[in-house]
This record gives structure tokens, sequence and C-alpha cells, in this order.
């Protein structure tokens, strides 16, 4: 993971989440998972929106 707080690559939320790239993938076709935001053909993760997010899946 990126040492300082910069965006995110798939990778390094895949491995934050412990899950493969393909399953983030796979989440984002069917509108699930950390909001994730397309930078040219990659996409990119705001680190405290993913954060937000396990924090929602933890609360429901």
């Amino acid at each position: 993971m990126a040492g300082n707080d910069g965006l995110w690559t798939i990778r390094d939320v895949a491995a934050y989440l412990r899950v493969p790239t393909e399953t983030l993938y796979r989440w984002r076709k069917v509108k699930y998972g950390p909001p994730a935001a397309r930078v040219g053909r990659h996409l990119r993760y705001e680190p405290e929106a993913v954060r937000s997010w396990v924090r929602e899946q933890a609360a429901a």
C-alpha cells in the first residue's frame, strides 16, 4: 500500500481488504464495494472512503 495517504490503486485496496482484485472489479459491476474514481483507464480510491465503507459494513 502507498505509504502516503494519496489515492490508492486497486491493488492497494485489495491488499487492505484482503480480497483478490477480481473481487473489486466484480463488486464495481454490481455497484457494491468502496467508491472508486476512474482516472484515465485506472481506478483510484480515497483511503478514507475505503475505511468508511469498511466501518459501514461492520455496522450493518
